[in-house]
């Protein structure tokens, strides 16, 4: 029920599995020491894609260049069949990039329907004369918009939260919280930066089936980062291992959970085998 609500409120994209997001043989540094070093990568509509690698590796910094708050020193970031490379990061989202955060960036003073609600943002289109007097066509499109947003916190299940103050709410629902408001921007591309971080199995259990539910009936593409392998391996179609910034494999689950040289960017040279049969 909640999946058929969501395909209601917000439109769906045809994850017809066309290129979304083309990332070529992207650099960044800083003073010299290289955070993205050669990373190549597609997204397709309709895919999880995920990204792994050690603590360090440059997983939030790719995150940073495709949403525009760091611009790399060479390759190519197409959006869209769009170059997005110098565009602010405001740009971005209005072409259909949402993103969460490592650390949770909600304003925790506002009830979770306001912080929704400034997820719709670019959706308003009146200006401020009409919105002090609310009425008319800012009146209509901030119930148009209001809709949308109560139908995401049915979805997320938090409806007994929809006006708590963020800062009261469990860390758990913080997070589906920062969800909505991806999801209150209506994007083709979802940028998800440890989703299940610092939660427990039930909560990350939710979490999985929330982003099946998101990939499944809107055909959004999802970019996900996360170092729960358990979640990353059944969720994603496509992963692309890193260490030092630096692309060491790409596959399947299955593919990448026997590569070698993943094994040993996570758990050092003594864990490799020579026979990758057992080293899934």
């Amino acid at each position: 029920m909640r999946a058929r609500l969501l395909h209601e409120i917000l439109p769906a994209a045809e994850a017809d599995g066309s290129p979304l997001l083309e990332i070529e043989d992207v650099h960044l540094s800083f003073a010299g020491v290289k955070a993205i070093d050669g990373v190549t990568l597609t997204v397709r509509r309709g895919e999880v894609f995920a990204v792994i690698g050690p603590n360090g590796a440059g997983k939030t910094s790719i995150f940073n260049c495709i949403s525009g708050v760091y611009h790399p020193g060479r390759g190519s970031i197409r959006f869209g069949g769009r170059d997005i490379i110098g565009m602010r990061p405001d740009r971005i989202a209005d072409l259909g990039v949402a993103r969460t955060f490592q650390n949770i960036e909600l304003f925790p003073q506002l009830t979770v329907l306001d912080n929704l609600m400034l997820g719709r943002h670019q959706h308003l289109h009146y200006g401020t004369p009409a919105a002090m007097i609310r009425f008319g066509r800012a009146a209509r499109e901030e119930a148009r918009n209001r809709e949308v947003v109560e139908g995401i916190i049915e979805f997320l299940d938090i409806q007994q939260h929809r006006k708590s103050f963020v800062a009261m709410l469990p860390y758990g629902i913080q997070k589906r919280v920062e969800l909505g408001r991806a999801l209150a921007m209506a994007p083709k591309l979802l940028l998800l930066d440890e989703p299940a971080a610092g939660m427990n199995l039930e909560e990350t259990e939710d979490m999985a089936r929330f982003i099946t539910d998101i990939r499944h009936e809107l055909g959004i593409g999802i970019l996900l980062v996360d170092h729960d392998m358990h979640m990353v391996m059944d969720l994603a179609d496509t992963v692309l291992a890193i260490d030092f910034g630096r692309p060491i494999a790409v596959g399947t689950p299955r593919e990448i959970q026997a590569n070698q040289d993943v094994i040993r960017a996570y758990l050092g040279q003594e864990h490799a085998v020579a026979d990758p049969g057992g080293a899934a």
